[in-house]
């Protein structure tokens, strides 16, 4: 009897507001929940690639150790460059956000401008590694290192070309509600990206280098 009194008595304006708000959730909610799925997925295959490493650390097969042939200095030089590159890519996107054009493209740029500085260096890195005969055939531990980081290289890759596109869709559509969904999805992946190579950086590269 209570149930039933309570539902005679309600109001019904607030009822009709509950079935107004009912349905499927905003396009921006969907794409972002999507996005972090994918995001999920990433960093269980990295995780499996910094597993693959500490299993094989110390399988040099008489090659060189990790303290040998790192250089920390430059090492740290890319990671400045990257974590300079996720503070730009979030001024970007306050930009966006404020629909100012010109310092979007300036944030873009200096993003995109560090990001390949980064890939230029981690390069650098593994042509110099390969010319001493250092290559990833040559131990275990050198095949675990390759994959590890040269796969992130190559995400770090797709975030330029993913950047080179937003800055060109944004040029030629403005800041429409899709082109904004695809920014938030790219600034999430390039912070990931940062999050990963600070654990890589921390790792390979700090720990390898102090063994």
């Amino acid at each position: 009897m209570a149930m039933t009194a309570t539902v005679e008595h309600a109001d019904p304006h607030h009822l009709g507001r509950a079935v107004e708000h009912a349905g499927p959730a905003p396009k921006h909610i969907v794409t972002a929940y999507g996005f972090w799925i994918f995001l999920l997925s990433d960093i269980v295959m990295f995780s499996c690639f910094f597993a693959a490493y500490a299993v094989l650390v110390h399988q040099v097969a008489d090659g060189p150790k990790g303290a040998e042939i790192f250089d920390l200095r430059n090492v740290a030089v890319e990671t400045i460059c990257l974590l300079l590159s996720s503070f730009a890519c979030g001024m970007a996107s306050i930009a966006a956000d404020l629909r100012n054009r010109l310092w979007f493209y300036l944030s873009m740029t200096v993003t995109c401008v560090l990001g390949l500085a980064f890939l230029a260096m981690e390069f650098r890195e593994f042509a110099d590694l390969v010319s001493r005969g250092y290559g990833p055939s040559r131990s275990a531990f050198l095949t675990a290192f390759f994959s590890l980081v040269g796969c992130h290289g190559l995400h770090v890759s797709a975030g330029v070309l993913w950047l080179l596109t937003m800055m060109a869709q944004v040029f030629a559509k403005g800041f429409r509600a899709d082109i904004m969904r695809r920014m938030t999805c790219f600034a999430l992946f390039w912070h990931a990206l940062d999050i990963i190579w600070v654990a890589v950086f921390s790792v390979v590269y700090l720990l390898g280098g102090a063994a």
